[in-house]
């Protein structure tokens, strides 16, 4: 971001300590906005954490994401969950701040797209978290997780296997009965792998969804596809639909260079 713009910082399950020194290397005197997927532990964390910054003189925002349909007050978390639209937010309330918002006006737009955009994933097999070395639970041969959460939380249920199509219109289905859409609405489109899906396989799900959407008289202005939130080497995908508005899609066309996105 440019220099005295709004800093924003992002961690999987760190500690206050953690963020607190992250909150202090970004800080460019302007604020710094928290992006947090809604995890109890990780709120409580970053909370504490913006506490610690206060004391420092640094004034701290933060936003919960809880975009995931699919659970909802699970083990981990109070209210849903935050998935892969979180990816989206940190776009548009990135080009927020790099136009010279101030923090304020950077936390509303990331509320905005909170409001307005919604996800739901699936599993194919599961991840193995490097320090535990074995996998985090067991699917059978031809059983998917539909809802799987991003750190290998359950989902709403176990099921056969079945048609890529299949299994997009019923992952579809629950993101568009919570969004509401109306024909000639306009929406980003996030087809997300969970980090040992082949980029051709989500390229298929792409295109039912693209489908879908074309029925319903929807139109996409942007669609992204490829490994942007993963799970370490979990197959699997999820997909994130979000509703646009005019100030909406010019934050998400603004122009990113970062290490997991550029865009001219």
């Amino acid at each position: 971001m440019l220099d005295g713009a709004v800093a924003g910082a992002v961690f999987t399950s760190p500690t206050p300590d953690q963020v607190y020194e992250a909150i202090k290397a970004v800080d460019g005197g302007k604020g710094v906005l928290l992006v947090v997927k809604n995890y109890t532990g990780d709120v409580m964390n970053f909370e504490m954490a913006a506490e610690m910054a206060a004391e420092e003189g640094i004034t701290v925002e933060h936003v919960v994401v809880n975009d995931d349909v699919a659970v909802e007050d699970s083990t981990w978390t109070t209210g849903r969950r935050g998935i892969a639209g979180t990816i989206l937010i940190h776009k548009i309330a990135g080009a927020k701040a790099e136009a010279g918002g101030d923090l304020q006006e950077v936390k509303r737009i990331a509320e905005k797209v909170i409001a307005n955009v919604k996800s739901m994933g699936m599993a194919l097999t599961t991840c193995t978290v490097p320090a535990a070395g074995k996998p985090s639970f067991v699917l059978g041969d031809d059983e998917v997780e539909i809802g799987m959460g991003i750190h290998g939380e359950p989902g709403t249920h176990r099921e056969t296997l079945r048609s890529a199509n299949e299994t997009v219109d019923h992952l579809l289905g629950k993101v568009l009965d919570d969004l509401s859409l109306v024909e000639d609405d306009e929406v980003a489109v996030l087809v997300n792998g969970l980090g040992g899906t082949p980029i051709m396989e989500l390229y298929v799900a792409n295109l039912r969804v693209a489908e879908v959407l074309a029925e319903k008289g929807v139109r996409i202005a942007k669609t992204y596809v490829g490994n942007y939130m993963t799970s370490l080497d979990m197959a699997g995908f999820s997909i994130t639909v979000l509703k646009l508005d005019a100030e909406l899609k010019d934050l998400l066309f603004a122009p990113a260079d970062t290490p997991a996105l550029v865009q001219n």
